[in-house]
């Protein structure tokens, strides 16, 4: 059994962003030289998410799929975004203010905006979608079919960042 790791950089706007990985993920998998097993595509940020989905040859003026556009309309109806502090999520409490100020003194990653903490709608998508997807190989290529696609989500709509997907293959 050979383990082989990974990552992709990803930028993501101040708006909910949708980057189509696929093709970093075959290069990626032709690198590790494995045959068969198994590729985990993996986020570590609680905000973000891997979907595997169907490509959409549609865009709307912002570049984004018609799929997408529809997915985000929808959930808006039923996750809506946490806009100001007045809405109607709890997130985040006083206690977990105090921690992310003290925490944007040690890691640049944290700016000590309260504006872009106000995101627990973000956090809830990233949940419900979950962090990763995982797909068989065979001979050195993912059986994702002619049309799906493997798509990094970051569903924060507060601020751009920097974000990485981890790439873990395993087999022979």
């Amino acid at each position: 059994m050979k383990v082989y790791q990974d990552e992709i950089k990803i930028k993501t706007a101040a708006r909910v962003t949708y980057q189509n990985i696929t093709e970093q993920l075959k290069q990626i998998v032709k690198n590790s030289a494995i045959n068969n097993g198994i590729c985990l595509v993996q986020t570590p940020h609680t905000t973000c998410s891997v979907l595997f989905e169907e490509y959409v040859h549609d865009h709307d003026f912002n570049g984004d799929e018609f799929l997408q556009v529809d997915l985000n309309n929808i959930l808006d109806k039923i996750i809506p975004p946490e806009k100001s502090e007045n809405s109607n999520y709890r997130y985040p409490g006083p206690e977990h203010v105090r921690f992310l100020e003290e925490l944007s003194q040690k890691d640049k990653n944290y700016p000590n905006e309260k504006n872009t903490i106000l995101n627990g709608d973000a956090h809830i998508k990233g949940s419900l979608f979950g962090s990763n997807q995982t797909f068989a190989l065979k001979e050195n290529e993912l059986l994702i079919g002619s049309v799906g696609y493997v798509y990094f989500v970051d569903w924060d709509q507060n601020r751009a960042r920097s974000r990485k997907c981890n790439v873990v293959i395993l087999g022979e």
